[in-house]
């Protein structure tokens, strides 16, 4: 059974940072801090899913007003206790419905975290939400997987995505439904441990659908934080949808 903080609970919380190291290095940190900081400009950043803090902290460091949303008060409390992490407005709650006061010229979601939302009508109640809080003009940003599905030969529906000494870790596809789970296995001595996390994926164009019910329009489409084109190969995007002037985003 579930605890309050979803999949993102006490144990998970704890190694969370450590087990995600290398998204934490300045070459994954700073290209995308550069980017939300650019289109925060000089107003307020909506972080959905704010996590440990691990975008959060840099952006708020560069002088831009950040707020969060999450939903796991175990993730939060790393973020507080963090140099910074007091600076950081915190509401704890689920990102796709939750509201906080006031508008933001930029709200983002980054490192596949729009995939936690496991239903359309979730994802699509996420793209209004972030709507409903941007001012006209504002930017809503996602960075997120495009389906790994060309990797799926006939009759399979795993992909692996990490084989190393201690760890291994697969994703499991049913691409009827577009759910798909993370599977992560963990060896250390006489010790292991497993974690599954379910997630539903969602291709590009059914994202701009979305924003495009929301009352926002794609602005930009890249590959990555650093702006390389996105191409039929590319295997991530960071998108960019503008909210347009006129439209609250709640109908």
């Amino acid at each position: 059974m579930l605890d309050d903080d979803g999949y993102f609970g006490e144990s998970v919380a704890a190694a969370y940072d450590e087990s995600s190291a290398e998204m934490f290095m300045p070459d994954a940190v700073e290209p995308a801090v550069d980017l939300l900081a650019e289109l925060a400009g000089t107003g307020r950043a909506l972080e959905l899913g704010v996590g440990t803090g691990r975008i959060a902290l840099p952006l708020s460091r560069r002088g831009v007003e950040v707020y969060g949303i999450d939903l796991s008060r175990a993730m939060v409390e790393r973020l507080r206790a963090k140099p910074g992490g007091d600076a950081i407005g915190v509401t704890i709650g689920d990102f796709a419905t939750t509201r906080v006061e006031g508008g933001f010229s930029l709200a983002y979601l980054v490192f596949n975290t729009i995939m936690n939302l496991t239903t359309q009508d979730a994802q699509v109640d996420c793209f209004l939400n972030a709507a409903a809080h941007l001012e006209p003009g504002g930017h809503f940003v996602v960075e997120v997987m495009v389906p790994d599905l060309r990797r799926l030969p006939p009759g399979q529906n795993a992909v692996p995505f990490r084989v190393e000494d201690g760890r291994l870790g697969f994703d499991l596809y049913d691409v009827a439904t577009q759910s798909m789970s993370s599977h992560h296995v963990r060896v250390e001595g006489d010790r292991s441990s497993y974690l599954t996390v379910p997630f539903r994926y969602a291709w590009p164009a059914e994202l701009d659908l979305m924003a495009r019910l929301a009352g926002m329009r794609l602005r930009d489409r890249w590959d990555g934080w650093t702006r390389e084109p996105f191409t039929s190969g590319s295997q991530q995007h960071v998108s960019v949808w503008e909210k347009v002037a006129g439209i609250d985003g709640t109908t």
